[in-house]
């Protein structure tokens, strides 16, 4: 059946001849603009009428005048060549991207990590296009997308709060794991990997202001049978790897916050009961994608191959 529509589909560069045709009101003006002999435009119309099945034009001594079923067929046309004109312009534009700007949304531990090497990546290909990163919290990342304020943003989520929003389309980059950190002279420094039981009994450095790194604390020591003893509120990583590297306690963090690792820390895996988040990229769901914001979802998830399994 597709084969059969595919074959009741009209010429698309006798439909332009048929556009300038018609506006030009001469066969002769249109060949002059589109550089074709009158002959050769004569000859592609003749076809598109037998491809119709119905005169397209009445000649006259000076010019021709299209007839209902070529009025009808211009006005589809016109917008049928303007459409295929803009997706030439967009590729185009996707394989030189000489022009345009793009914000991106995103939060402080893949700003610190993954993200440099998508932005290094894209600026390398597309250098003339405008890029800016807005670095938020995740509430105010989903309202900047939505109000348009950025382009795409980066996400997470946990298995028992997946992200779920009817208006914007999500794509997994990758996943990422969760670690513990202790200082260099703690007990467990040697150890590949530990279990959250073996860690009941340790003051916890967590992140201040709810930070969604308590959550999956709680969840993870809960699991293990015991509430974790918070012994320190930092605001953010690197004051945490710092506390733990004077033994103030341990921390819990996932793993990409450990692109800059403090001397004196050491990562120890949870193994297969690390808990998980999904990094996510989101747009907006009614949107038509700019180019450069097509350009930087492929470079970024091309890296994400590449890289994906440092952060497991």
């Amino acid at each position: 059946m597709l084969n059969d529509e595919m074959r009741e589909l009209f010429d698309i560069r006798r439909l332009a001849l048929l556009v300038e045709v018609v506006e030009q009101g001469s066969i002769t003006a249109a060949a002059d603009i589109l550089m074709y002999t009158p002959s050769a435009v004569s000859q592609q119309l003749r076809k598109l009428e037998q491809e119709v099945g119905q005169p397209l034009f009445n000649r006259r001594s000076r010019g021709v005048v299209p007839t209902e079923a070529g009025q009808v067929l211009a006005g589809h046309a016109r917008r049928i060549v303007g459409q295929m004109r803009a997706a030439h312009s967009d590729l185009e534009q996707i394989a030189g991207l000489k022009r345009g700007s793009l914000t991106v949304g995103t939060f402080p531990t893949l700003a610190g990590s993954f993200l440099p090497l998508v932005i290094r990546a894209f600026k390398k290909r597309y250098p003339a296009i405008g890029l800016s990163l807005r670095s938020a919290r995740f509430d105010e990342l989903v309202e900047d997308l939505q109000s348009g304020v950025t382009g795409l943003c980066l996400l997470w989520d946990y298995p028992w709060n997946r992200f779920h929003d009817d208006s914007i389309r999500v794509t997994e980059v990758f996943q990422e794991s969760t670690v513990i950190l202790v200082s260099r002279t703690h007990p467990l420094a040697g150890r590949g990997e530990v279990r959250m039981e073996e860690l009941s009994k340790e003051s916890w450095i967590v992140r201040a202001e709810a930070h969604p790194v308590v959550e999956v604390l709680r969840r993870s020591a809960q699991a293990a049978g015991f509430e974790p003893s918070i012994g320190f509120l930092a605001n953010d990583y690197q004051e945490a790897q710092a506390m733990v590297s004077v033994g103030m306690g341990v921390a819990m963090v996932p793993k990409t916050a450990m692109a800059l690792q403090h001397p004196d820390v050491r990562t120890i895996s949870l193994g297969s009961a690390a808990p998980l988040r999904r990094v996510l990229l989101a747009q907006r769901q009614d949107k038509v994608y700019a180019p450069a914001e097509v350009a930087f979802h492929s470079t970024l998830l091309e890296i994400s191959r590449e890289r994906a399994a440092d952060y497991l």
